[in-house]
């Protein structure tokens, strides 16, 4: 399994930048589905614990879109594309690993730019979806940065185990991502993808600061994400299997002697 992920961690490393780009546009679009679906169950269930559990569910959405939809995810690709990389850690794969990831984080702000200025000035949604989409993005950025930071780390982690049981079970695909991104919904963990369309949005209502955006909320998020994503779990992975390769190694060649 960890040779399957490492292998089309390889094949998006190598993937021409503008196809990365265009993919990631639309991941970050349609990532604004979950901001959408979650809004739009909070403006119409009562105000009760069980009306959150339900509210919760709209989280999933973009998730369980994008990944089905095989479009460019940011923390999806702290996995899968970290791991060619620690098989082996030269300048050029983590020059190639850089490059991935700042055009698929550029193309998903994008996306989500592009979706949180539809939601903000196109009159599309009702007043109480509106109200709604402030609310969620208020609850967001009210956080200091260090529960961001912390937040972030699990919700890495969660996306990290989600991707790689995909990749062990394939046929439980779209329920392993719902309970994986239900839990990072009712855990009030962030993302910086969902969160960056909340907070986008709050920032052309004129809602919160710019300095508040950036830097208690985008930059402790995605390092929060990277870290559990990347340096926690696709680390511990690799090493895992890394240590099973030497294992079996020695006892070969014990066995020749």
């Amino acid at each position: 399994m960890h040779e399957v992920i490492r292998r089309d961690g390889d094949k998006e490393l190598n993937r021409e930048v503008m196809a990365l780009l265009w993919s990631a546009v639309a991941g970050g679009i349609t990532m604004s589905t979950s901001f959408m679906a979650r809004g739009i169950l909070r403006a119409n269930l009562p105000e009760t614990d069980f009306g959150f559990l339900f509210e919760a569910m709209g989280y999933t959405v973009g998730f369980l879109f994008v990944i089905a939809a095989n479009q460019q995810l940011f923390t999806e690709n702290t996995v899968t594309a970290v791991l060619p990389f620690m098989t082996r850690p030269d300048r050029r794969n983590l020059m190639r690993l850089l490059r991935l990831w700042g055009v698929v984080l550029a193309g998903n702000t994008l996306g989500g730019l592009i979706a949180a200025a539809v939601f903000a000035f196109m009159p599309v949604f009702p007043p109480d979806v509106g109200e709604a989409f402030v609310e969620i993005g208020h609850h967001l950025v009210e956080k200091p940065a260090l529960q961001m930071l912390g937040g972030g780390i699990i919700s890495g982690w969660l996306i990290a185990t989600m991707v790689w049981a995909i990749y062990a079970t394939g046929q439980a695909k779209l329920a392993i991502i719902f309970l994986a991104t239900y839990l990072i919904a009712i855990g009030d963990f962030p993302h910086v993808i969902v969160g960056t369309v909340e907070v986008l949005h709050l920032l052309m209502l004129g809602e919160t600061a710019t300095g508040a955006a950036i830097f208690r909320f985008w930059l402790p998020v995605l390092a929060g994400n990277v870290i559990g994503g990347t340096l926690i779990f696709a680390l511990i992975s690799h090493a895992q299997v890394r240590a099973d390769h030497d294992s079996g190694t020695d006892e070969d060649a014990t066995a020749g002697r």
